[in-house]
């Protein structure tokens, strides 16, 4: 079966025009910064951020793109030499902050050798103490990396610009992991492993390798890191991947992981989930294999028999993991609807400053959200992977294979249900995609025989709450289109939710007016 490429987000990104000259005083983007007077004005970004379109023009427009490389000039050592910076994420809190987050790439004096280098560049009111707490001694913190080795081709890791609001921290800078400094050093890693290994059942070549690459997969600081090591001596071995951890959550995430691959493995259903390979206490990292294949949301642009099979055995993978029993799983904690519905306006609250009629049509729809789920028969949670989605559903030549347990607690198991199925209504809209009907009900078709009637009404409800999550989290704000987007998906989950009172008797609500 082929299987359909889709652009990455950050491709999206490398292809804006970035040649647009703000317009300073009408819009007002660069406002007054009330501590250094009016030699600084206009230079606090986030303040008066009236549109995404001034967003765009910020993160986009020649004027600050060059006044962040500048700043990052000055962080390199000397002789090193900054080339492309392209944009991957953007997170924005409407009066607090905003933070970018770019692939920043440096050549090696006099060398055609380069390395790509993360960073995550805030402006507004995110101080240094906002983000790594006032225990953390940074300079410390940047000489433990220099003394590792992973500072170059960076004198500096972090950067505060005042003048500006302005903080850059550089990979593998963060004051609330700081651990990973020591797991980025390739002279820890295989140490690291060994320990590891030696506790577990790993594979004797794997513990025979001495050298290891390092890459950075995510650096969001402040919240989470996944590194990459690959083997780089004569031993030959499959890539490793070390997700960092704060306090117990490691320890949740090895446990429920490792029990739900025993609990799939019993049922014999040809669905496995990935099984990690060891839990590193001192650093707090879960170390995992090279899943082969690839993630089910790269198939479905491939309609036909494959793929309803897919989909199928994806639905009954779930009612089996829906059905592991708690005690096997261990404790966990229980999230809620209204839990649900309070992550979603958190990702979302930069929806009604942006867009207004958008915002307001968000805010209905989670109010009406709300109101019907008390109407609904519920049932006793149990356990649930909580970001059940096509990209962590591989297939795999052995079967499929479930990935990422690491937001697992008890909770409604509709709430997986419906995360699924706006995720495939989320992905064949981005990229008219046909077949979704279909696609959704042969996921039901294995899913449902056994499940109670009712986990299907209330998965529908859950189907519009994550549907809006997943457009405000995935449609980025740099995106020339991501307004227009952002309306049409809210506009879709508003059809749901109108399917769903139709289903039960209720009157519907007409949609809003998009913008053009």
């Amino acid at each position: 079966m082929s299987r359909m490429a889709f652009p990455s987000f950050g491709l999206l990104a490398q292809n804006q025009n970035t040649s647009v000259t703000p317009q300073l005083g009408s819009i007002g983007i660069w406002n007054l910064n009330p501590h250094y007077g009016e030699a600084h004005r206009r230079r606090n970004p986030v303040g008066d951020v009236l549109s995404g379109e001034d967003i765009q023009r910020m993160l986009l427009s020649a004027v600050p793109r060059r006044m962040l490389r500048d700043r990052l000039r000055a962080l390199l050592s000397p002789g090193a030499v900054l080339g492309r910076c392209p944009l991957r994420d953007v997170t924005f809190r409407p009066g607090r902050k905003l933070t970018a987050y770019y692939d920043a790439v440096v050549y090696s004096e006099g060398s055609a050798a380069y390395s790509v280098r993360p960073i995550a560049v805030t402006w507004g009111l995110a101080t240094n103490r906002d983000r790594c707490g006032a225990e953390v001694d940074i300079n410390h913190l940047q000489a433990e990396a220099v003394g590792h080795g992973v500072a170059a081709p960076f004198s500096q890791l972090m950067g505060d610009f005042p003048e500006w609001n302005m903080q850059v921290w550089v990979a593998p800078l963060d004051a609330r992991f700081t651990q990973l400094v020591r797991v980025s050093d390739p002279r820890h890693v295989p140490a690291m492993l060994a320990d590891a290994y030696a506790s577990g059942n790993a594979d004797p070549d794997r513990c025979r390798i001495s050298e290891y690459t390092v890459t950075s997969i995510r650096y969001r600081p402040g919240k989470r890191h996944v590194l990459r090591y690959d083997p780089a001596g004569p031993v030959k071995g499959e890539a490793i991947f070390a997700k960092l951890y704060n306090g117990e959550s490691g320890v949740r995430a090895f446990r429920v992981a490792n029990r739900t691959a025993d609990w799939l493995a019993e049922q014999g259903q040809g669905v496995n989930s990935i099984r990690p390979l060891a839990y590193v206490a001192k650093d707090a990292v879960v170390l995992y294999p090279r899943v082969s294949g690839g993630p089910l949301s790269g198939h479905l642009g491939c309609p036909g028999a494959g793929i309803a099979r897919c989909l199928e055995r994806t639905g009954a993978a779930l009612h089996t993991l829906h059905r592991l029993p708690g005690a096997v799983a261990g404790p966990l904690e229980v999230r809620d609807f209204v839990t649900e519905i309070q992550a979603t306006e958190r990702a979302s609250s930069h929806i009604p400053a942006l867009l207004p009629q958008v915002g307001a049509a968000v805010e209905a729809l989670l109010d009406r959200a709300r109101e019907l789920h008390e109407r609904l028969p519920q049932e006793p949670p149990t356990i649930t992977h909580r970001d059940f989605k096509s990209e962590h559903v591989w297939v795999t030549p052995g079967g499929l294979t479930l990935i990422d347990f690491d937001r697992s607690r008890l909770a409604d198991p509709a709430l997986d249900v419906g995360t699924f199925l706006a995720d495939l209504r989320w992905w064949h809209a981005t990229y008219n995609l046909t077949g979704l009907v279909q696609a959704q009900e042969r996921f039901l078709a294995g899913y449902l025989p056994g499940a109670p009637k009712e986990r299907l009404l209330r998965a529908r409800l859950y189907e519009v709450i994550k549907l809006v999550k997943m457009t405000v989290l995935r449609v980025h704000l740099f995106e020339h289109d991501w307004a227009s987007r952002t309306s049409q998906l809210v506009g879709r989950a508003q059809v749901v939710m109108n399917d769903l009172q139709h289903t039960l008797g209720l009157p519907g609500r007409p949609s809003y007016d998009r913008p053009a």
